[in-house]
């Protein structure tokens, strides 16, 4: 089983317009609501690949009532600390002239220490039943890196591999409990180092530096030009076939199950990369949000390039 955790989770809602304007009514085409969270993105996503999965992080009143229906009805545990207020919505604005989104992400409740210790509590109880556990993205109100810190001890006492994909200082505060894994982008890994990174194989340096440093694995995601990897089985650069993007929200998160899925299945590095490049190249290529479909993947997957730097 593969433990997920979704610390400020949300009702993603899909807007599809034709041509948005700022400052005028803007009919809306279509929409679509779904449980989000960067967490609950990777849970259905590894979920489609065919792993046992279990959800966990906070949710609170009606929203919150509306994310666990979903994340249940995908088959995933839904295993939440219930807080009080409101869980929050995010927006996505999906301009289908000029293939532009746009995003409105709403801050969320906050979070006491007793929620914080509850979440603790509950996620060291399931620790024993999971292979690989996965922190994502940012923390609530009323929680600082302490929260996560406190995770990935528990996590490492317990023998668990954690990957963890945040950003900010919360990633950079985070780094000195040694994840087993992290996914930075470019401006990540340029805010992280303090360096330009205009070059790929200064992202590359950037990648060994942080894997020297006692990173298991890193991970630099550049988007439709694939990846970096630097981990313990070599220095790798990923490219991914060029494919039809109409919504690449989520992308990251697929990227992060992938990599899960393969850790759980004790995958070897170069089949855990092809798998996680190819379901994230995947997602991009379907409307919905942390979503994939199998034929997509599998026609990616012997496309994904694999070159060994060192």
């Amino acid at each position: 089983m593969i433990l997920t955790v979704t610390a400020n989770a949300a009702i993603d809602k899909r807007y599809v317009v034709e041509r948005f304007g700022v400052g005028n009514v803007n009919r809306v085409k279509s929409c679509a609501a779904n449980a989000g969270g960067k967490g609950i993105n990777v849970a259905r996503v590894a979920s489609i690949a065919g792993e046992k999965m279990t959800a966990t992080g906070f949710l609170g009143g009606h929203a919150g009532k509306f994310i666990s229906e979903r994340v249940e009805a995908r088959g995933i545990k839904s295993d939440f600390v219930w807080c009080e207020g409101e869980s929050r919505t995010c927006i996505n604005i999906w301009d289908e002239v000029e293939k532009k989104q746009t995003e409105f992400l709403e801050p969320g409740f906050s979070v006491t220490d007793k929620d914080c210790d509850r979440l603790i509590e509950k996620f060291t109880s399931i620790l024993p039943e999971c292979r690989v556990v996965t922190i994502s993205g940012s923390a609530p109100k009323g929680a600082d890196s302490s929260l996560y810190k406190r995770m990935l001890r528990a996590a490492r006492e317990a023998g668990k591999p954690v990957i963890l994909d945040t950003s900010g200082a919360l990633l950079e505060d985070c780094l000195l409990e040694r994840p087993t894994m992290i996914k930075p982008n470019i401006d990540e890994i340029r805010a992280l180092t303090g360096r330009p990174m205009n070059s790929r194989e200064a992202l590359l340096r950037a990648a060994r530096d942080l894997h020297e440093d006692g990173i298991e694995i890193v991970v630099i995601s550049l988007g439709g030009d694939g990846s970096l990897v630097s981990c313990m089985e070599g220095v790798y650069d990923v490219k991914v076939p060029k494919i039809d993007a109409v919504n690449t929200v989520g992308c990251g998160d697929s990227m992060i199950a992938g990599f899960a899925v393969g850790m759980s299945r004790s995958l070897p590095m170069t089949e855990t990369i092809r798998l996680a490049s190819a379901i994230s190249a995947a997602n991009a290529m379907r409307l919905e949000t942390g979503f994939f479909v199998k034929e997509d993947m599998e026609a990616i997957l012997p496309k994904v390039q694999i070159k060994k730097i060192r």
